[in-house]
């Protein structure tokens, strides 16, 4: 399936998680402090940004056999995160989104750097757009929590329109693309390049789709500019990473 992922853009993996993992991930989500800045809590929305580092007791359940298997095969030994994210779409707490790629990276400073645009900050956190090739060697994973499919958010993609660079939602042309859902089973994921194009649609059935969106490279920034989220999953350190990433670029 990994395969379909590099031809596609997408795909999804069934059972990666036992249903006694997805609980204990649950259960630790549930016990922590909502109050913090990190959380987003409305009647509309509930996220956690900065997942990994604000519910840490997660990581080990996260990172099981199966998912470090996955992204050796498909970012090799020296991988790292550079977001992570936790949703919840309920019945209240729901949102529509509609077709975009994801263009930008977080960052630890503004810096003038060549090719690096579009800079914004948000909880005092730096967001940029970099270069094409940056965004190429971003894999993104969403762990479903829940079943989800067309009636509770699933993502809906356009297969292949992650090789077609940037690609603006209101140039789509409809005529020779084609839409799909990914349905994806509790305790499944989606594989995802960012500069696919992806859409969600509201929950109509009443029936909750908590995700935890975890975004991954093995390509270093330039000197003096970091990933803010980074987390080092092997151990590995940003100079002994330098100069030794295997790109991604097109997959």
């Amino acid at each position: 399936q990994t395969d379909g992922f590099i031809a596609n853009g997408f795909t999804t993996l069934d059972s990666v998680y036992s249903t006694d993992e997805v609980d204990d991930i649950l259960r630790q989500i549930s016990q922590v402090n909502t109050d913090r800045e990190a959380f987003r809590k409305s009647s509309g929305l509930f996220a956690i940004r900065q997942f990994l580092k604000e519910v840490p007791g997660v990581s080990d359940t996260i990172f099981n056999n199966n998912l470090k298997t996955l992204l050796k095969e498909l970012l090799g030994d020296r991988y790292f995160v550079v977001k992570s994210i936790y949703f919840d779409k309920t019945q209240t707490s729901n949102w529509y989104v509609s077709y975009h790629q994801d263009l930008t990276i977080s960052v630890d400073q503004k810096l003038e750097l060549d090719g690096f645009e579009f800079w914004t900050i948000k909880q005092n956190q730096f967001a940029v757009q970099p270069p094409l090739d940056i965004l190429q060697n971003v894999l993104t994973i969403r762990i479903h929590l829940d079943e989800t499919d067309e009636n509770n958010g699933a993502l809906k993609v356009i297969p292949k329109s992650h090789l077609k660079g940037i690609y603006r939602p209101e140039t789509i042309n409809w005529t020779i693309e084609n839409e799909v859902s990914c349905n994806v089973s509790k305790g499944g994921i989606m594989l995802m390049k960012p500069l696919l194009l992806h859409s969600s649609g509201r929950t109509t059935n009443n029936k909750q789709r908590r995700v935890i969106h975890i975004e991954f490279s093995n390509q270093e920034l330039p000197t003096q500019l970091n990933w803010a989220e980074r987390i080092n999953v092997n151990g590995q350190s940003r100079t002994h990473n330098k100069g030794i990433a295997k790109s991604l670029a097109g997959r």
